[in-house]
């Protein structure tokens, strides 16, 4: 069994699967550990006494402390935890790496954004990488196995050259924008960020939802649109190519497929048909992410999403948050690789 400590005990870490049935896939960090059977949580960290009991006695969880240094000393020991999943709010991560990587674990499983600002990301994947700490970053979709099959069959050209996408999204263009930007890079390939719009201060006084056209490398336009949170949730994508389009909905739930056929009205036209809408598996991502996990420690396996991913997002966010405020187009060279550096 691989031993797991959580850092910070909201809503992804447990809370949105507390109420769920047993059987459905998981949504939570330890749904997925406990459903996948080779995790154990031995113990978690969280300021609110309330929260963290709560936590416990759902997840079977028998040390819990309001903060790191304060678990029993016997677990402060280099080497106590294979995998520590951080879920403390974002602004806290910086700090409870620092006391995570004392512990020594083998690899981080973090949520994103990996912190607030590109250089605090750029610190925190660093100071993993020095240590030999594995670190995984949970851009969910990453994981979908629907996901990694379109990535394929766009590599493959079974859909003919891709026209254009447009990707619509709400609730911050680093909170919610990064998860876009890091599934267009996947679909896609490389993004140059081209122009931006004005921001939409939406939910997060420091992260505003901005509009956005980028290119990939060989030209092809991708939009981002917004939406306001205060009227739904949304995260949507339509790619359009040569063959037809794929519409991912509600966030990956669904997908709507239309094909190109003979127009029936019209001789010599081609159109698109109707199309069909097929249940999406973003629903197993969760699941498949702490599998992936397992298999990295276990066996070596590549993740599927890691720092070097993550900041390749972030770096993208920056330029467009940069761009937004100054209202200047950022710098053709600054692309993906950037982030690396």
């Amino acid at each position: 069994m691989l031993q797991v400590l959580m850092v910070g005990c909201g809503n992804i870490a447990g809370g949105f699967d507390a109420e769920r049935p047993g059987d459905a896939l998981p949504l939570t960090h330890a749904g997925a550990y406990r459903r996948h059977g080779g995790f154990h949580m031995a113990a978690c960290v969280e300021p609110d006494a309330r929260r963290r009991a709560a936590f416990m006695q759902r997840w079977g969880v028998a040390h819990g402390a309001a903060q790191i240094a304060g678990l029993p000393a016997a677990l402060l020991a280099e080497g106590s935890f294979d995998v520590v999943s951080l879920c403390s709010p974002t602004a806290c991560h910086a700090a409870d790496l620092d006391a995570v990587l004392a512990l020594r674990p083998r690899l981080v499983f973090c949520e994103k954004p990996i912190a607030p600002t590109l250089a605090q990301s750029q610190a925190m994947v660093a100071k993993c990488r020095a240590q030999g700490v594995a670190m995984a970053v949970n851009h969910t979709r990453a994981w979908a196995p629907d996901v990694a099959q379109l990535a394929a069959e766009l590599a493959a050209g079974t859909w003919g050259p891709v026209r254009s996408v447009v990707g619509t999204y709400n609730k911050g263009v680093l909170n919610n924008g990064s998860h876009l930007l890091d599934l267009l890079h996947r679909l896609l390939g490389p993004l140059q960020v081209c122009s931006v719009g004005s921001a939409v201060a939406d939910f997060w006084p420091d992260d505003p939802t901005i509009p956005a056209v980028l290119r990939t490398s060989s030209g092809v336009p991708v939009h981002l649109a917004t939406a306001h949170a205060a009227d739904y949730a949304v995260f949507e994508m339509q790619i359009v190519t040569a063959r037809g389009t794929l519409t991912m909905e509600d966030g990956g739930q669904r997908w709507r497929v239309r094909r190109v056929v003979p127009s029936p009205q019209f001789a010599g036209y081609r159109v698109l048909n109707a199309g069909e809408c097929r249940p999406g598996r973003y629903a197993e991502a969760t699941l498949a992410a702490v599998a992936n996990l397992h298999d990295n420690l276990q066996h070596g396996a590549a993740l599927h999403s890691d720092g070097r991913s993550a900041l390749a997002a972030h770096l993208l966010c920056d330029q467009i948050r940069r761009a937004s405020r100054s209202a200047v187009t950022p710098p053709s060279q600054l692309v993906f690789e950037d982030a690396l550096s």
